[in-house]
This record gives C-alpha cells, sequence and structure tokens, in this order.
C-alpha cells in the first residue's frame, strides 16, 4: 500500500508495497487530496530511468538505505559482518503515524513515521536482536530524499560564547558531515542542519531540516549521490554498540522539518510543535542569577543586600550559583560534595531562603552534579565512580561522574533529593562544564536522563535549566527533561544577538535564558550601553546577572522600567510566532514576536557595526496583517541609546499610525544608532 500523511501544507508519501524495504517517494510540500489510484500512478511515474554500469532496476530510495538494495552512499544501517539484507514484513497506520517493520535474518528494525499537526515529521527507530549471538551495530541513522533542488547547506560551528555561528556553503556531489565528539552537543554543535533552494533565507525559500533529539554525540550529514539522489542523514554517533540476545538499541528521535516559507517557516513549525509537549509552566520569572554579581564571594551579609536590590527593580527568582556548597572556594575543588558549605554558610541556607521567599522572590540553586573534583571527600572515598580516571586530562579542573552506573545516581539523587527537601529551592541550574573526552557517551547520556526523570518525578514542580559551559548542551531530547536553557556563558549583548537569533530558529524564546550583564562584560571586556543590554534580554526568558548593589540610581531606574515591561509583554513574547529579516546592510539585526491574531507585536532594531550601506536605514515589519492598521511607537526603558545623527526620523518622538500593507512592504525609517546600541518598537493593531 501506498500512505500519504498530510499536515499542515506537508506531504509524507511512503510505498510499502512487496517485500523491499518501503520507500520514501515525497517529504515536502503538500501534494493536495489524491487518490489511492494517483498515489499508485506517481510511484510508478517517479520511477527512474535504469541507467548503464547501474543497478538492474530502477533505483528507489528506501527508508532504510543500505549496500544491499543498491545504495552506495552513506548507510542507515551498517552491522559487523557486513551490509545485511532487509525484508519488509509490514506497515501499520495509526492515524497521523506509519508503524514499519522491516527485518534481516535474527535483526528486526521497528521504524516509525509520525507527521505532526504542525507537519513536523519525526523519525524513530529500534532495532531487536532477535538471535541467540551478539549483535554488533555499527551505523544507525535515518536517511530521508529531499528535492534535487535544495543545494544550499546551514548548519552551525562557534566555540564558548560564540555559539551557534551559522556556516552556508554549496557542497558538489558528496557527502558534507558534521559530527559531534564531546559527550554532548557540544560549542560546535551542527544544531539544526539546512538544505534549501539557492539562496533561501529567513523570509524566502523551501527548506528541508534535521535536529537529533539527542544530548549525546550525534552526526549529521547532506549527500548528493551519483544515484541522482539529494538527501539529509542523521542519528546518534558512535563506534559500535553491542546489542544481547533478546536486547534492543532505540536510537535518538530525528526532527525533521519542511517549510515552503523560509527559515522562518521552519521556526513556526518547530516552535508550535515544542510547545504542545514542553509548554512553559506559566509565566517565565525574570530572575537573578549570582554569578558575575558576587562569583564566589558569598555570605549572608554580602547577599542581603543583593537580594533587597533585587525585589526593588522586580526580580522574581533569586539563584545562588556556584560557591555554597562545603571547601567550595574556586573551580579546582568540591564538586561532588553536594552539602552546604558550614565555613560560608553557618546556619545553613536557611537565613538567605527565608530573605528571599519573604521578599517575594522564588529560590534558585546552583548545581553540576555530573561532574567530580579529584580534591572532594566523594573522588577520595569512591575512585571507582570516575568516568574518567585520576591520569585523564582535566577539564575546568574537573573529572566526570559515570552516570551508568546505578550506585553514582543513587548518591546524586539521594544528594539532590535532600537539598530540595531541607530548602524552598523551585529551580535547579543545572550545570556541565566539560567534554567528556571519552567515545561510546550512550550509557552516559541515558544514565543523565534516568537521573533527571527521577528528580522531576520527586518534585514535579522544580524547574531546571540546562548549561553546559553556556550552551554546550542544547537539543530536544534534554528538553524533555528541563524547562529551559542557558544558550552561552557570555552576556555581551554584541554576541547574545546572533547566538539568540539562530538558537531561536530551533528553540522558543520562552526556554533561552537572556541576562543584562554588567557594562563591562565579564567574558569580552567589552563595555556596552545598557538601553542594548536591555532590548537583547528581553526577547527570551528574561533576568540579570549583575551587581545591583552597586549601580547607579539612573540605571536602577531603567532596570525597574525593563521589568515592568517584560512583565508586561512576556505573553506575547513566550506565545507568538518569531520573525526575522535579512537586510541589505549586515550590520543590523532586525527580528521581532508577531502574536498568533497578529494584533500586536514587539520588534528589535540593533546596530550591531558601522552603518555600510545604510545611511538612510529602513525596517520592515514582518509577520503583521497587510490589511490593518497599526500603531507604531518607541519602547522607553528610561535609558536613550546613542545614535549618531544630526536629528531623527521625524515620526520616531511620537510614533506613527499606517497600514500594514505599508510597514510590510515600504518600512519605517530608522535612526542612525550607534554601534552597538537597539532600540524596540511595539507595534498595536488600532
Amino acid at each position: 500500500m501506498i500512505h500519504h500523511l498530510r499536515a499542515a501544507g506537508v506531504s509524507v508519501l511512503l510505498d510499502s508495497r512487496g517485500t523491499e524495504v518501503p520507500a520514501l517517494l515525497h517529504w515536502g510540500e503538500d501534494l493536495g487530496e489524491i487518490s489511492d489510484a494517483d498515489c499508485v500512478s506517481y510511484a510508478e511515474a517517479s520511477l527512474p530511468a535504469t541507467a548503464p554500469s547501474s543497478i538492474d532496476r530502477p533505483f528507489r530510495q528506501h527508508l532504510v538505505a543500505s549496500l544491499s538494495n543498491g545504495w552506495s552512499g552513506m548507510p542507515s544501517l551498517t552491522v559487523a559482518g557486513g551490509a545485511p539484507t532487509l525484508h519488509h514484513q509490514g506497515t501499520i497506520r495509526r492515524d497521523d503515524t506509519l508503524e514499519i517493520v522491516v527485518a534481516s535474518g535474527d535483526a528486526r528494525i521497528d521504524l516509525k513515521l509520525t507527521l505532526t499537526r504542525d507537519g513536523v515529521l519525526l523519525v524513530e527507530q529500534r532495532i531487536t536482536n532477535a538471535g541467540n549471538q551478539s549483535l554488533r551495530l555499527r551505523d544507525s541513522a535515518i536517511v530521508l530524499p529531499i528535492s534535487a533542488n535544495a543545494t544550499e547547506v546551514l548548519d552551525f560551528a562557534g566555540n564558548w560564547t560564540h555559539e551557534r555561528a551559522p556556516q552556508r556553503i554549496r557542497p558538489g556531489r558528496g557527502v558534507w558531515s558534521r559530527e559531534s565528539r564531546h559527550g554532548r552537543g557540544g560549542h560546535d554543535d551542527a544544531f539544526l542542519m539546512m538544505a534549501g533552494t539557492a539562496g533561501f533565507d529567513f523570509r524566502h525559500g523551501q527548506i528541508w531540516s534535521t535536529h537529533v533529539a539527542w544530548s549525546g554525540d550525534t552526526r549529521q550529514w547532506y549527500e548528493r549521490s551519483p544515484l541522482g539522489s539529494t538527501t539529509l542523514g542523521a542519528g546518534e554517533r558512535f563506534s559500535e554498540v553491542t546489542i544481547a540476545p533478546g536486547a534492543q538499541y532505540s536510537a535518538p528521535q530525528v526532527v525533521a522539518t519542511y517549510s515552503d516559507a523560509g527559515i522562518d517557516g521552519l521556526s513556526d513549525r518547530l516552535h508550535q510543535y515544542v510547545r504542545r509537549w514542553a509548554g512553559a509552566r506559566g509565566a517565565r520569572p525574570l530572575t537573578l542569577n549570582t554569578w558575575e554579581a558576587v562569583y564566589f564571594d558569598q555570605s549572608i551579609e554580602r547577599l542581603e543586600p543583593l537580594v533587597e536590590a533585587a525585589a526593588l527593580v522586580g526580580i522574581e527568582r533569586f539563584v545562588l550559583d556556584d560557591g555554597w556548597f562545603h571547601g567550595r572556594t574556586d573551580d579546582k575543588r568540591a564538586l561532588g560534595d553536594w552539602t552546604v558549605d558550614a565555613a560560608r554558610w553557618p546556619d545553613g541556607l536557611g537565613p538567605l531562603t527565608d530573605r528571599v521567599i519573604a521578599a517575594g522572590m522564588q529560590f534558585g540553586l546552583w548545581v553540576e552534579p555530573e561532574m567530580v573534583s579529584l580534591d572532594s571527600d566523594l573522588a577520595r572515598e569512591h575512585p571507582e565512580w570516575l568516568l574518567t580516571n585520576d591520569v585523564a586530562l582535566t577539564w575546568r579542573w574537573q573529572h566526570v561522574l559515570d552516570l551508568s552506573l546505578i550506585e553514582v545516581r543513587d548518591y546524586l539523587f539521594t544528594r539532590l533529593h535532600a537539598l530540595l527537601c531541607q530548602y524552598p529551592i523551585s529551580y535547579l541550574k543545572w550545570d556541565h562544564n566539560r567534554d567528556l573526552l571519552v567515545d561510546n557517551t550512550r550509557d552516559q547520556v541515558a544514565g543523565l536522563y534516568s537521573l533527571l526523570d527521577e528528580i522531576r518525578a520527586a518534585h514535579p514542580r522544580v524547574e531546571i535549566e540546562s548549561c553546559a559551559s553556556g550552551g554546550g548542551r542544547v537539543d530536544l531530547g534534554i528538553l524533555r527533561r528541563v524547562d529551559r536553557f542557558w544558550p552561552s556563558d557570555s552576556n555581551d549583548p554584541l554576541e547574545r544577538q546572533r547566538i539568540q537569533r539562530w538558537t531561536g530558529v530551533l528553540i522558543p524564546p520562552e526556554f533561552l535564558g537572556s541576562h543584562v550583564g554588567d557594562a563591562r562584560a565579564h567574558t569580552t571586556g567589552r563595555v556596552s550601553e545598557l538601553s542594548f543590554r536591555l532590548a537583547t534580554a528581553l526577547f527570551a526568558h528574561a533576568g540579570i546577572e549583575a551587581d545591583l548593589t552597586r549601580i547607579s540610581d539612573v540605571d536602577r531606574s531603567a532596570l525597574a522600567r525593563w521589568a515592568e515591561i517584560y512583565k508586561e509583554h512576556r505573553h506575547l513574547l513566550h506565545s507568538g510566532r518569531a520573525v526575522r529579516t535579512d537586510e541589505a546592510d549586515d550590520s543590523v539585526l532586525v527580528h521581532g514576536i508577531v502574536s498568533r491574531d497578529q494584533r500586536e507585536a514587539l520588534y528589535s532594531y540593533a546596530a550591531m557595526a558601522g552603518f555600510g550601506a545604510a545611511l538612510a536605514p529602513t525596517m520592515k515589519c514582518a509577520g503583521l496583517d497587510a490589511s490593518r492598521r497599526y500603531r507604531v511607537e518607541v519602547v522607553d526603558f528610561g535609558v536613550t541609546p546613542t545614535s549618531i545623527q544630526d536629528a531623527p526620523p521625524q515620526w520616531l518622538g511620537a510614533g506613527t499610525t499606517l497600514p500594514g500593507s505599508v510597514l510590510l512592504a515600504g518600512g519605517l525609517a530608522m535612526p542612525l544608532l550607534a554601534p552597538g546600541n537597539a532600540i524596540v518598537l511595539s507595534v498595536r493593531a488600532v
């Protein structure tokens, strides 16, 4: 039978007739209401010619691609001993899901394809060893055919404090492959691999993408095969997995998305899909994190004035960062000893949490459970618990605990559970500050997931943030177990503008923490204006990471005004449609959030560098309703961005009212902002 799945302008057509592995005939734009007879006719009409010096029948792109069915490209499945000969045993459709069984000897492969109501294609694979001998798996991935018109690839590289740096290429024949070998995604994670028509951008072009929902090593690739196929492949990266008799290997879910409306079209599908199962639990509280405010200088006397200052500017969650536990005076010791430091906190954390709660704020705490310092009671008592032994390379002076061991997970759960029961902790900042530097990290990731699941089951109201030296572990696998990400350790708004722009293609803004830091950025030393820092942090799950006891009254007043604006607009910011524009002058970044009913929007216009082509810049307001009229006004944070103009555009002071068609196509004259400045516009239907 030929199965046709349709949703939100996307069609998936699978030919599961006969005993051959089913072939994916189409994944892309909607084919409309077509009959079963038309599906059969299309399957026959799409068979290619049989070329000289090739297999002696028309080539079909099978769902499980291997040498045995004529595929000489990157394989879906290989096992020790060669390419298996595969046979289709049956396909069952359940609503918008296809369940497919393929077998080879003693190996059974169960595949599941689901097209969500948002048009996102989810692909899952499970391999069962039904024999009496171990099965050694060398490759397990998904290979999806895409249009031959998808000639350009965009994925991501980066490093610490410069995550999700986009790179675009136009590959020739062969394979463009990206692999992670960090034991986590890493700062250079390919993240979301996109292949699209030439020149695709945020608002235009056809794009196909893949993301591996897994928090360990992954691989993704684009291939143009001599067979005429263009494909995207994705899966877990490992050297070998041994499947014992009767056991199974479950591959990470691959999240595949098609858009005919550019990169923003991908975001629109992905954000709606993510929000359905990972909905933020209530309004995202304005957060203060203590790291760049006090570092390791912790005591009730040091932090009590910060609690008071935080409450005055409108903070709703106060998070105590690294330095609170036994012996932790710097980053070279004490990881693993998750008990409160008696020297700094002789009465425990109670006096601090009491003050935080009395001030009307939630209390959060930093932890790094997966790691251990050699200079710790835990490492001295249990050296056998280390995944990276005492002669292995350290990273930030620390080692890794072996989370595949149940006794390690039990120890960590017991310590964290005790803290969560003793203190009114509503939030854990869960850090992960090193690459593992070991191969085959699958058991470590599975152990992490198990530990997180156990903590969430015992403390369902506690929210967890995934931090990994900043943005080193941002994926949809861990998002099923956490409530937000820390996209980067950099609070420098010039870096953050681009990091948030590209991380936000996949992850909705309410799951991305963004904080207003000090004027001089901790990670870059660059000095930035407060207005730029406020505008940058607003478009995410906002917070502050600065010592509020040492700032001017003017800045404190501006932060309080900004906090009010965040609270006023956070429902829009955390539920609307993300829009971005491609500017002729790359010194400018424009992005916004538009409500689903198109009645209101917020836009950011940021000058990232000195103006090049745009000495008279304009800004178009993407995503509005052309048939409505809108009132446009500048959002006043109480501090004025620096400009390099004799006079601003005339409309700027009092605002303007214009048809949506004009704002979409014509745009607004913008001020000549100095580099490192931004303004925010509020747009409301009238």
